[in-house]
Parts: structure tokens; sequence; C-alpha cells
């Protein structure tokens, strides 16, 4: 009994004084690393909440030598421009096209390729798969559309030389619409697969190796292993990773499809981040420019509202 007042008093004292302690407690007792904090803090400051004030740009008529106080407040008249603009239509549609045809030809690539990785046994093989497919994750979008116009290039492409040097006919593969949508899906799917991969790979190795070992006393083959205890036991990663990337539909990525594009190609590379720069950069129509990157974001954040909302349904559902 007297151990278990003990207990009582001792854990309603504990509580009292920490509540006493203040935050210049925790500041004393840890102010190295507040200190360290202060430089990421100051730039998520400066360049991530200050450059909101430029938001208003999309409520007016902004003109450079007037300024942010000098231009002239036109409330929603930007974005019905916007909408109104012969190229919107076809960048929002370009932007879902290219980000949708990824996601589906993208996204069970990797975990393909981590199921096929598991069951190799040779250690050394594995090993330098892995950093061979993980490699392009680490290059510049940049690096890889030179690299693409040396291999696809219809005039001095490595692909083409090879095709007319075996007597076929060259092929259009960033010169021409289809052509350069299918190349854009293919080189997007193999610089980002490698990161899936990892990702995927870590998680099997989380998997209990007694359900393994139940399986085949169960008679289970390699194929019913995969179906019956790795698919179901990496469901949770496979759906987390789903839900991030249907959060970036309507991202868009500037680089990949400016690194890709040409004059030959218009169709599809008319993108939202590629006409911001258009109008922003090019043109100085900031105004235009600032309300369709602020459209792309509200977008984005329904998105992944929308993503969250379906996570925790799945989580309360048990599914996750």
């Amino acid at each position: 009994m007297k151990f278990a007042k003990a207990n009582k008093i001792s854990n309603s004292v504990v509580p009292l004084q920490m509540k006493k302690r203040g935050i210049f407690h925790y500041i004393k007792k840890d102010w190295q690393l507040y200190v360290l904090l202060l430089v990421p803090l100051a730039f998520a400051l400066v360049f991530k909440y200050g450059s909101y004030f430029g938001l208003t740009i999309a409520f007016k008529d902004y003109k450079i030598l007037k300024g942010f106080n000098g231009s002239k407040w036109v409330g929603f008249d930007i974005f019905r421009k916007v909408f109104t603009m012969r190229n919107f239509g076809s960048a929002v549609r370009n932007t879902l096209l290219l980000n949708v045809l990824t996601l589906v030809f993208g996204f069970p690539m990797p975990i393909i390729l981590a199921l096929l990785l598991n069951e190799v046994k040779n250690k050394y093989f594995k090993k330098v798969t892995q950093t061979l497919i993980y490699l392009p994750h680490f290059l510049s979008f940049i690096i890889i559309g030179a690299m693409a116009y040396q291999i696809f290039g219809q005039e001095n492409g490595v692909i083409n030389n090879i095709i007319v040097s075996l007597g076929g006919s060259r092929i259009p593969f960033l010169q021409e619409d289809t052509h350069w949508l299918i190349s854009y899906v293919v080189i997007n799917v193999w610089q980002t697969m490698g990161w899936g991969t990892i990702i995927y790979l870590a998680a099997i190795t989380s998997v209990n190796p007694e359900l393994y070992e139940a399986a085949t006393v169960d008679g289970a083959g390699r194929w019913g292993k995969i179906k019956n205890v790795t698919l179901p036991c990496i469901r949770s990663t496979i759906v987390t990773l789903l839900i991030m990337n249907l959060g970036k539909i309507m991202a868009g990525s500037f680089e990949n499809v400016y690194a890709l594009m040409n004059v030959a190609t218009p169709k599809y590379t008319t993108t939202i981040p590629i006409l911001v720069y258009r109008l922003g950069l090019s043109n100085g129509k900031y105004s235009e420019a600032t309300a369709i990157g602020l459209f792309q974001s509200v977008i984005g954040l329904a998105l992944v509202l929308i993503s969250d909302r379906i996570a925790k349904k799945l989580g309360e559902d048990g599914l996750l």
C-alpha cells in the first residue's frame, strides 16, 4: 500500500514539475540544437512563406515599374482572362495526360522489379542491379534529356543508326508528337523506378520469414508466396506511395518536359509549368503566370487533401 501511494505521489509531482518548466528551460538546455535550427527556419520563412506576398500579383494588373503597391487591383479579372486563353485548356490536358500515363506505367514497375530482385539469390548480382537502376535517380533531367537526344535522335541517334545499319528506316522518337509522348513516359519511368524499387525492397525485408516457411509447408510455390505473402505484407507501403503519387498529378514537371521538347512536337509539350514559364519569363505577363501557378497549387492542395482523406479512410477500415 505504501509503495502504491508513493508511486501516486511521484506520478503527480513529476507532471507538476514539468508544467513549471517553460520554453526558456528547454532553450537553455539544448541551445546548440536551436541555433542549428535557425538557418533552415530562416530559409523556410524567407523563401517559403515570405514569397506568399507575391501571390497578390494574380489579383493585380502588375507592372514592374509600378511595383506591388503601385499596380492596380483587378480582382478575379486575371483568372477570367487566363481561363479563356487558347493554350490553357491544352496545358491542363497535357499536364494530366503526362502525369497519369507516367503514374499508370511507372507505379507498377518498381513493385515488379522489387519482387524480381527479392527472388535473386546471387547477392553480388542483386547489389549491382540495385545500383544500376537507382543511379538515374541522382541525375539531373537536363543531363538525361541531352543523353536522350544522343540515343534517340532521328538523324544521329545511336538507336536510329543501328536501325539503319540493319536495313530499317529511322524512327522519330523525339521528333513526332505520338512518338515523343511514348518516349517521354519511357524515359520518366526509367529514371524514377530505381527509387521506388529500393523502398519496396526495404519493405520486403521486414516480412517475417516464418510466413514463407508456412507457405512452403502448405505447398505454395514461388508465385504463391509472392501472391499470398509478399504482396499482402507490403500492401500498406504500396497504398501509401500510390496516395503520394496521386497528389502530384496536377503538379507537372518543368525540367522533364523542357529538356525533351522541341519545335517539332508542340502537341503534348505545352503543360502548366511550361505555360507559366512562357507567360512570365518569356513574355513578361507576370499576373497571368502567377494566376496559373496559384490555380495549379490550389488543385494540387485539393488532391493532397483528398488523398489524405482516402488514406485515413483506408486506415479506419483496416486496409493499412
